[in-house]
């Protein structure tokens, strides 16, 4: 593989260091994330030199421009951090999945009440069945024949004797 001059490797940095500037700044790409993909892409460079590499030998070596993808990274998680999310994508999906959890909070609420509510309408529909089955024999028991007498009502006399009232 080809070494790049020092020139051009000084031009892709500052190409880098700009395109990082925009995406960090909540400029991304239409479609596009404000990630190590659209930073090269952005700033016209392969992407394999943001990662580490290897020697003939099988050392490690560090990648041409991985110093400023991990410097790309490590502000990006301050970001995040401090609560600002550069990518409206990512920010979306962030108010989403928030969204969809105070959804899910409701509904198992609302599930609650339900059951709630169910368990009180039965219980009332079998107070209101055994008031109804009592009202009947009652109302049985008082056309049976019997001998027993009702009293007539006396609605204007006055208390019985020996009454204090």
């Amino acid at each position: 593989m080809a070494r790049i001059s020092d020139e051009t490797r000084r031009d892709n940095e500052a190409a880098i260091r700009h395109v990082m500037a925009r995406l960090l700044a909540g400029d991304v790409p239409p479609g596009g994330k404000c990630d190590i993909k659209a930073l090269a892409a952005q700033a016209g460079v392969a992407r394999t030199g943001f990662y580490p590499k290897k020697n003939r030998d099988g050392s490690p070596r560090p990648g041409p421009y991985q110093h400023l993808a991990e410097e790309f990274e490590r502000r990006l998680t301050e970001l995040r951090e401090t609560g600002v999310i550069p990518d409206p994508r990512a920010a979306q999906i962030e108010r989403l999945k928030e969204q969809v959890s105070g959804l899910k909070e409701r509904l198992a609420a609302r599930d609650a009440q339900i059951d709630g509510l169910t368990g009180f309408r039965e219980r009332a529909l079998s107070q209101i069945a055994a008031q109804r089955m009592e009202i009947e024999r009652l109302r049985d028991a008082l056309a049976a024949p019997s001998n027993v007498r009702a009293l007539p009502n006396s609605s204007g006399a006055s208390a019985p004797f020996g009454s204090r009232s």
